[in-house]
């Protein structure tokens, strides 16, 4: 170890015992004096062993570092405060959290040839009407839903006996249910092409609610570099009263619910965020106060942008590549009030056209935005700035260029995708 670094560890224990030599000599004096921990480092797997153990111990100032590796595990923050200057910050490093594993397939019986069962897929307690509204299994890599996904269409489940290969089902066993809880019982099955066994079917299910969760009282955080995957859930939940919260360039892929979401009264910012193949993009409610920038969704079934009840909502500098149900909705019931703002935002719908729905009790500020492919059906209020709407420059008769689509698109949207904007003018 070198000098100056056995100089830098020691530094804080010569000021402890200089501070102490002080107290003892003026005590009084030292009431007076704030004493502060200093900010650590602490790197999963070597200074702590688990991601839920370096959070547990985090504290004002500190940062927890993750390795740039998949990690089968979910990032839970629970009443969790830094301070204000001194955010606890959860650096990802490019790492993933993985909601999914393998099936186990000593814990699944092939009833017939191909057709293999499982009663307890989830731990006990864990399968309920939500979960099983948003399942899905991974098939080599490939999500399938069944025709299946949260807030959008949900085709009924098969019939066991209709099942072809590379399908799945769910049916329920009310027998087992317990009287007046939420816990559902019931079997999954699977049915493989003949002659497959399980263990070589390369089959995971999404055994984590959600990638990043937050709960409680939370504020002061950063949490950046970091992609979820895979979860039941959202790909990043807030839920609670958070303030002064930061999430900056994160992912969530392919999740059975939302990329992201936030709930009763909780504030926070994203700066980076890649949503993709989710069932919705984003999905904001109650009385959240959100603000994203340098956003891209893409590949999503449900909504890429829906926004509800009495929020306050913005996003900018935003790229949609809208093939879901519905595109942008903004939503409030009777006695709400919803307000989102739109700046800079360039929206192309894939395949058929579908509407933006403004809903009553809503209002939508919309700059600088360009939408193609997708109506405005306006049942609240609108306000447009120099906007193009499917090449009608809005507010009408105005002079509009709307988004900055070069640039959103040469900064935002990934390499993969870019084949797709390719021939826009």
């Amino acid at each position: 170890m070198s000098d100056q670094l056995v100089m830098k560890r020691a530094i804080p224990t010569v000021i402890f015992l200089l501070l102490a030599y002080f107290a003892m000599a003026n005590p009084e004096a030292a009431k007076a004096i704030p004493v502060t921990q200093p900010s650590r480092d602490m790197r999963v797997g070597t200074d702590v062993k688990t991601i839920r153990e370096a959070i547990k111990l985090a504290q004002p100032g500190d940062t927890i570092h993750l390795q740039p590796i998949v990690y089968h595990d979910t990032a839970i923050f629970q009443n969790k405060r830094g301070e204000p200057g001194k955010p606890i910050t959860f650096d990802g490093h490019g790492a993933t959290l993985e909601g999914a594993d393998l099936l186990d397939s000593a814990k699944w019986k092939e009833v017939s040839p191909g057709l293999f069962a499982n009663d307890e897929l989830l731990p006990p307690g864990n399968l309920n009407e939500a979960a099983i509204m948003r399942w899905f299994f991974l098939w080599n890599g490939k999500m399938n839903h069944m025709g299946r996904t949260s807030k959008g269409i949900k085709a009924p489940f098969k019939k066991v006996d209709d099942l072809k290969s590379g399908e799945w089902t769910f049916v329920r066993d009310t027998a087992r249910q317990k009287p007046g809880s939420h816990q559902i019982c019931g079997t999954f099955f699977l049915r493989l092409p003949p002659g497959q066994k399980l263990a070589e079917a390369n089959i995971a299910a999404p055994m984590r609610l959600n990638g990043v969760q937050l709960g409680g009282d939370n504020a002061h955080l950063v949490i950046k570099n970091l992609t979820a995957t895979h979860s039941h859930n959202d790909g990043f939940n807030i839920h609670g009263d958070c303030r002064d919260v930061l999430f900056e360039n994160i992912r969530a892929i392919e999740c059975g619910d939302d990329g992201i979401s936030a709930h009763e009264s909780a504030e926070y910012r994203v700066d980076g965020l890649v949503s993709i193949g989710n069932s919705t993009g984003i999905t904001d409610i109650l009385f959240a106060r959100t603000s994203y920038n340098h956003v891209f969704i893409a590949d999503c079934l449900a909504y890429d942008l829906y926004f509800l009840n009495n929020g306050r909502y913005q996003v900018e500098n935003a790229v949609v590549l809208s093939s879901s149900e519905h595109p942008l909705t903004v939503q409030a019931d009777k006695g709400e009030h919803a307000e989102l703002t739109l700046d800079n935002v360039f929206i192309l719908r894939a395949g058929k056209p579908e509407s933006a729905l403004v809903q009553k009790n809503t209002k939508l500020n919309a700059t600088r935005v360009t939408l193609e492919n997708v109506p405005v059906n306006n049942l609240g209020e609108v306000k447009y700035e120099n906007c193009l709407i499917n090449g009608q420059p809005m507010p009408e008769g105005a002079q509009a260029t709307g988004a900055d689509r070069a640039k959103l698109i040469k900064e935002l949207v990934p390499v993969e995708y870019q084949k797709r904007f390719s021939q826009l003018k």
